[in-house]
C-alpha cells in the first residue's frame, strides 16, 4: 500500500472527516540516466553554493522569494505552515455540480481519499453515499505544497477520490487554434458517424490499453543485454497530407474496423457504398427536373396542383 501524501480532513459543512491522501495512480515508464560517454560514469546534479564554491547538503538549503536581484525574501516551512487558510488543514468542500459541467482539460491527477481512524468511517460512508445519489459531483478547494488548489471528488467502487484542478485562468483559449469555416455535406457526416459506431465499445479495448511504447523501450533494452540486433520498425508509406476523397476514406474506414471486430457484413467486403449512394442521388434530381419541366407548361394554378398530387 503506498504511504500518504497527506493528511487531515474533508469539511462538509459542519461535518468533518479526518482522511489520509495516497497517490491513485501508478508510474510505471522506464526511466533512463545520464552517463559520461567514455567511461560510463554517472552524470548527477549537485546542489552547488555560487558565494562558497562548493557542494550543499540538503540540511543546509532553505527556500525563498526574489525580490529584486540582491533582495530575496527567506520563506520557512513553519510560516507555510501557519498560513490563515482554512484549506492548509482541510479539503473544504464548496459546492456540487453536475459532472457535464466541468471540462474533463481541468482535470488533473487522482488520489485516493481513506478515512482515518474509527470515527472518520461513518461520516466518510455518509459523504460517498450522499455523492452516489446526488450524480453529482464535489468542487473543492485545497492547499498542498505550497499552493491553494480546486478539487473534484468523485466516487471509485467503495472510495472517495480527489482530482486536483486547473484554476480557469490556466487553461489557454483554443480559440486561435481553430480551423477556418467549411461546408460538410450531410453524407459526409453521416459517414463519420458511422465510423464512429463501428469503432464503439463498452470499455477501452484490451488491445489499445497497452503500453507498447514501454514494452518496444523493454524489448529494446533485453536485446542490447544479450548482444543481440535490436527490433526495428518495419517500412512503410508515411500518411498522406491531404485526404483526397473523404467519403472514400471514411467508407474505407468503416469497412477496415467492422472487418477488425469480426463483423462479416456487405459493408465489410462490398465498396460500391458511394457509387450506389451516388446514383441514388441522381434519381430525385431527374425527378425534380421533370416536375420544374411540368410547372413550366402548366397554364394555371389549379392544374399544376393536381400535377404535383400526382407526383408526389
Amino acid at each position: 500500500m503506498p504511504h500518504a501524501v497527506w493528511s487531515g480532513a474533508i469539511s462538509f459543512g459542519l461535518v468533518t472527516i479526518p482522511i489520509k491522501v495516497t497517490a491513485a495512480t501508478e508510474d510505471h515508464s522506464i526511466r533512463f540516466h545520464q552517463y559520461h560517454l567514455v567511461d560510463q560514469g554517472r552524470i548527477r546534479t549537485r546542489k552547488y553554493c555560487e558565494v562558497e564554491e562548493r557542494e550543499v547538503s540538503a540540511d543546509e538549503i532553505g527556500k525563498g522569494y526574489e525580490v529584486s536581484k540582491d533582495t530575496l525574501i527567506a520563506i520557512t516551512d513553519e510560516d507555510l505552515a501557519g498560513l490563515p487558510l482554512p484549506t492548509a488543514k482541510a479539503i473544504e468542500i464548496a459546492a456540487f455540480v453536475p459532472y457535464s459541467d466541468i471540462d474533463p482539460i481541468r482535470i488533473g491527477q487522482g488520489y485516493f481519499l481513506e478515512p482515518d481512524g474509527q470515527v472518520a468511517t461513518k461520516p466518510y460512508v455518509l459523504l460517498r453515499k450522499a455523492l452516489e445519489r446526488n450524480a453529482k459531483a464535489a468542487v473543492a478547494k485545497f492547499a498542498w505544497h505550497g499552493r491553494e488548489r480546486l478539487g473534484l471528488l468523485r466516487i471509485k467502487d467503495n472510495a472517495i477520490v480527489l482530482h486536483a484542478m486547473r484554476w480557469p485562468d490556466e487553461i489557454r483559449s483554443p480559440e486561435s487554434l481553430a480551423p477556418t469555416p467549411v461546408e460538410l455535406s450531410e453524407d459526409e457526416i453521416a459517414k463519420a458517424l458511422a465510423l464512429m459506431d463501428a469503432l464503439a465499445t463498452d470499455d477501452i479495448p484490451e488491445d489499445v490499453a497497452v503500453d507498447r511504447y514501454t514494452e518496444a523501450i523493454s524489448g529494446l533494452i533485453t536485446a542490447k543485454e544479450k548482444g543481440k540486433e535490436p527490433p526495428h520498425a518495419a517500412e512503410g508509406e508515411a500518411p498522406g497530407g491531404a485526404v483526397v476523397d473523404l467519403m472514400a476514406a471514411l467508407q474505407e474506414s468503416v469497412t477496415k474496423a467492422k472487418v477488425a471486430r469480426g463483423e462479416n457484413t456487405e459493408d465489410a467486403t462490398v465498396h460500391a457504398m458511394p457509387t450506389k449512394k451516388a446514383a441514388a442521388k441522381k434519381t430525385p434530381a431527374k425527378k425534380t427536373a421533370a416536375k420544374k419541366a411540368t410547372a413550366k407548361k402548366s397554364t394555371s394554378k389549379k392544374s399544376a396542383a393536381k400535377k404535383t398530387r400526382r407526383t408526389a
